[in-house]
């Protein structure tokens, strides 16, 4: 053995000791003839064999190593293998967005019969998932409210085979109790999925919690600058297998440039979430004394209703928070077109503060009826606070205040 391959093979068992934010920089680090500072991108579509033997040992299984880009590419696996670490899970699988690593879950373990509960409270396109594709497919869906214990276990029937959350919730940061759905679904034999965009695993870890399989949009905190689209499941080397067997043959995988973006956000991610919590809370606070602001929503205000159990469960309260003003659409948008610093955008999770009207964006395809359920009012507005100065941002917010 080479002295470069010992000493990386030291490296990543010294890992595992490891503090989370030393695993974000260190983990899953390749190893080749020379050992790059910096992840190398691997920019190729297929691989190159000594001889027809070889090519046929690694069609068939009998030798791993890299085969074809859709689904084994060395980028690819340095930031899955990175996020695992993070995560504390057995394997990741990227895809190209967060909405493939979630169809992939979905369509890898679930068939025509099968039975989700689903919290009410998740991204609109989730929604438009479950409802308009999975259901042409036989695999039906309930949804409750995802801090009311009584309603999952209401909502379970024989054929229920996975339960579903985002926590905290998008937009209005409500705080599902891991633990308790994790009891729940062992008890039905069934999966618990966690939605964790909006903490990332800087701030909670799910699987850690007792859930089987969590999820992010790679496109939000992971990379933190808001430059690629992408997504990962993360859990048991079981439960993965089926989920990159339907990713291998759908495609839906990500690109090694993209990869590489986000092994390089994942470097500075434990700093970034201090500061955006640190600036959110702030941000909270200031909103929460502003007398044309009727109610925030931040689960590290101690007024939130799960501020207790977020405080169990995470560890920090995020960068994202949720506001609404005095006054209907017009008076939302009126503070959203006064604002001169923040970026008027869907995404969250950058640098840049970016301010968000969910009714009529990201929420926008649900009926009003829906978002009614899930209190996203037409004068509910979704902040991402970002990495400027706080003074600025909260300079920035009272200039659209003073237009409402």
């Amino acid at each position: 053995m080479s002295d470069l391959r010992q000493r990386q093979q030291q490296l990543q068992a010294l890992l595992a000791d490891c503090d989370a934010a030393t695993k974000a920089v260190r983990s899953g680090q390749l190893s080749g003839l020379e050992q790059e500072h910096n992840d190398a991108i691997y920019a190729t579509s297929s691989f190159v064999y000594a001889s027809a033997e070889e090519a046929a040992a690694r069609f068939g299984g009998e030798v791993d190593g890299n085969v074809y880009s859709r689904f084994t590419n060395p980028t690819v696996a340095t930031f899955e293998k990175r996020m695992a670490a993070l995560e504390g899970a057995e394997r990741g699988v990227a895809a190209s967005s967060g909405m493939a690593a979630l169809t992939s879950i979905f369509l890898g373990h679930l068939q025509q019969g099968d039975h989700i509960v689903s919290s009410r409270s998740i991204f609109g396109s989730i929604i438009g998932l479950l409802d308009n594709v999975l259901a042409k497919f036989g695999i039906s869906t309930t949804y409750v409210e995802p801090t009311d214990l009584n309603a999952w276990q209401q909502a379970i029937q024989p054929n229920t085979r996975m339960l579903f959350a985002e926590s905290p919730s998008n937009p209005l940061a409500e705080i599902a109790d891991i633990g308790s759905l994790s009891s729940l679904a062992n008890k039905h034999n069934a999966l618990l999925v966690i939605d964790n965009c909006f903490c990332s695993p800087a701030l909670q870890n799910p699987l850690a919690l007792g859930a089987d399989i969590v999820m992010h949009s790679a496109t939000k905190y992971i990379d933190g600058q808001g430059r690629c689209v992408g997504g990962i499941a993360l859990g048991s080397e079981e439960l993965m297998e089926p989920v990159f067997a339907f990713l291998r043959t759908a495609g839906t995988t990500m690109s090694p440039f993209n990869a590489w973006i986000f092994i390089n956000g994942l470097e500075t991610l434990q700093l970034r979430m201090q500061a955006h919590c640190a600036a959110a809370l702030k941000v909270a606070e200031w909103l929460q004394a502003q007398p044309k602001v009727e109610q925030v929503f931040y689960a590290g205000l101690p007024s939130h209703p799960q501020h207790d159990l977020a405080k169990r469960q995470q560890h920090g309260f995020g960068g994202v928070l949720s506001f609404t003003v005095k006054g209907h659409r017009d008076a939302a948008w009126r503070l959203v077109n006064h604002t001169q610093l923040m970026s008027i955008t869907g995404n969250f999770g950058d640098a840049k503060t970016t301010i968000t009207h969910p009714a009529t964006t990201t929420h926008g395809k649900m009926t009003p009826e829906a978002r009614a359920q899930v209190g996203i009012s037409d004068n509910l507005l979704r902040v991402s606070v970002g990495l400027e100065a706080v003074e600025d941002i909260l300079t920035d917010l009272e200039k659209g205040l003073k237009a409402v």
